[in-house]
C-alpha cells in the first residue's frame, strides 16, 4: 500500500503529455483511380531532387522550374507561383497531387504540402491565413 501511494504521483508528475497534430491525407489505393476533378486542370507540384516544378497533369509544366538555392529548395518562388497565378487563373480549384522522388528527405515533403495547403499574407500589421488547395494526394 504503501509503495501504491509513493508510486502513484511519481508517476504522474514524471508523465510526459504530448499534443499530435493530425493532417488528414488522400491517399488512392491501387485499386483506387484519382477522382476527376471539375476544373480545368489536375495540378500537380513535382519534387526532385534539385528542383520543384508545378504542373498540369494533361497538358504539362505550368510555369518555370524553381531550382534549388544555397539555403535549399525555393519554397518562397513556389509558393508566390501558387498564390499569384494558379490560384488567381482557378480559384475554385481546391486539390493538388505532390510528386515526390524517391531519397527526398521528409522535411522537404512537409514544406511542399504546407506551402500547397495554406499561405500567410500580411495586410499592414495583420497578418492571416489564405487557404489555397486543401486536398492533397500524395
Amino acid at each position: 500500500m504503501n509503495l501504491m501511494v509513493v508510486l502513484v504521483p511519481f508517476l504522474l508528475i514524471t508523465a510526459v503529455f504530448s499534443r499530435m497534430t493530425i493532417l488528414e491525407l488522400n491517399l488512392p489505393s491501387s485499386s483506387q483511380s484519382l477522382p476527376e476533378t471539375p476544373q480545368a486542370i489536375n495540378l500537380e507540384i513535382v519534387v526532385r531532387k534539385d528542383l520543384i516544378e508545378v504542373a498540369d497533369r494533361g497538358s504539362g509544366r505550368l510555369g518555370p522550374v524553381f531550382r534549388n538555392t544555397e539555403k535549399g529548395p525555393d519554397y518562397d518562388g513556389v509558393a508566390k507561383f501558387l498564390v499569384e497565378e494558379i490560384k488567381t487563373r482557378f480559384p475554385d480549384l481546391a486539390a493538388a497531387t505532390i510528386l515526390v522522388e524517391p531519397d527526398i528527405p521528409y522535411d522537404v515533403v512537409v514544406q511542399v504540402m504546407d506551402l500547397a495547403r495554406v499561405r500567410t499574407v500580411t495586410d499592414g500589421p495583420r497578418a492571416y491565413q489564405v487557404e489555397l488547395f486543401p486536398d492533397i494526394w500524395i
